[in-house]
């Protein structure tokens, strides 16, 4: 018998909002923020007013708060706020607050969003304060390798891939394929700020970043702004387009979540190995209900990776399967069908959770994946990480 899920099919996703994906949008946060976000309230059919909890996250304090917002669009209705702090680990989690804000009785529809110019404002793989030559002093595990210009994200997870090369066999052809198959997927998507097709051969010409990753194995820097309405599963029914109904969700990892990984036991398996039973046991259903999955894609490894460990394929077969075509559309398990953070455009992930509500809406145009019944999304950071399940 499955476990209790108290929270399932009680909210729904019900508008989605962007602002254009750039690499240089021109403009402060601030009105990134408020573009997606009055986007999002018109998709849904609602006004600000009827708005009544507003979410965000940020990492690094670079967006703008939900006071601002709810000030900004002269939101009254206000019964629940928060400003998370976190970056990938909090695009599905962030939706997962507002399901069980509104479960608990509290609110009616809540605004959820992440806006940042990301390549113009605060970069994400950058070393910051803390690189090579900086006077600055690293804490914690970061003080034995910031010095030495190590401990972004792609050396981390580099570190990851080349240890999963080494106990499976994992191949580059094998990373190289997920980022050819986003970016045909991109060429579909007029939000893609790269949809030029690549091949197998550029992809092996692109520069080293940190071997085993290519320029092409690492996701976009952009500015942008993407923003949800998360309603009651009542009020959805007769609101403008098919609701996502939030079916299952999970936040966690296994020992070792620091940011550093360096307490992580297993630099071959990441978060669903931890989280993935529970998503799947509350919603009644196993990997093969699944017809999309919109995978957090920083990088191409970590795809590979989350397909094994959320049970699309058998543990250490994530390269031979991909190969095989298997997260094309026309696959066992589409991924990033919209290209991804690796070709779309990096919003912190919250790019991919609306994307899988276009597949389940089944509005995604010429990228639509016919007849989309159930949609994953997934984020992380570290070894933490969060995911959803979706349904129509």
């Amino acid at each position: 018998m499955p476990p209790e899920n108290p929270i399932g099919d009680k909210a729904a996703i019900t508008g989605v909002g962007y602002t254009p994906i750039t690499r240089n949008s021109g403009v402060s946060v601030a009105s990134l923020a408020f573009e997606a976000c009055g986007n999002a309230i018109k998709d849904a059919g609602l006004t600000p007013q009827d708005i009544d909890g507003v979410i965000t996250y940020s990492p690094a304090n670079d967006t703008i708060s939900v006071r601002d917002v709810q000030t900004g669009f002269g939101m009254t209705n206000n019964q629940w706020n928060c400003d998370i702090s976190g970056g990938g680990t909090q695009s599905c989690s962030s939706i997962a607050q507002a399901a069980m804000v509104i479960a608990s009785g509290l609110c009616n529809h809540v605004l959820a969003f992440r806006a940042m110019n990301g390549r113009t404002g605060v970069r994400m793989g950058g070393m910051g304060g803390l690189g090579r030559g900086s006077s600055q002093t690293a804490g914690g595990s970061r003080q034995w390798v910031s010095p030495f210009g190590f401990g972004g994200a792609p050396q981390s997870y580099a570190m990851m891939a080349r240890k999963h090369m080494a106990t499976y066999g994992t191949t580059q052809e094998h990373l190289g394929n997920i980022a050819v198959t986003l970016r045909a997927n991109a060429q579909h998507n007029e939000r893609a700020i790269m949809r030029s097709p690549i091949t197998l051969e550029d992809y092996h010409n692109s520069r080293w970043v940190a071997e085993p990753f290519h320029l092409l194995d690492c996701c976009q820097e952009t500015d942008a702004g993407c923003a949800m309405v998360i309603s009651r599963a009542d009020l959805a029914k007769s609101m403008p387009h098919p609701p996502a109904y939030i079916m299952s969700f999970a936040y966690g990892g296994g020992p070792g979540i620091n940011t550093e990984l360096d307490k992580y036991a297993d630099f071959t398996t990441m978060f669903p190995k931890f989280i993935a039973p529970g998503l799947f046991a509350r919603a009644g259903i196993t990997p093969e209900d699944v017809d999309v999955a919109e995978i957090y894609d920083a990088f191409t490894f970590t795809v590979l990776c989350q397909v094994e460990d959320f049970g699309f394929c058998e543990k250490g077969e994530g390269g031979p399967f991909i190969a095989e075509g298997n997260i094309a559309p026309t696959g066992k398990i589409p991924v990033g069908t919209h290209g991804g953070l690796l070709s779309e455009g990096y919003i912190h992930g919250f790019n991919n959770v609306a994307e899988a509500v276009s597949q389940v809406r089944g509005d995604a145009g010429v990228r639509q994946i016919p007849n989309v019944e159930i949609a994953l999304a997934s984020g992380f950071g570290g070894n933490m990480g969060s995911a959803l399940l979706l349904h129509r």
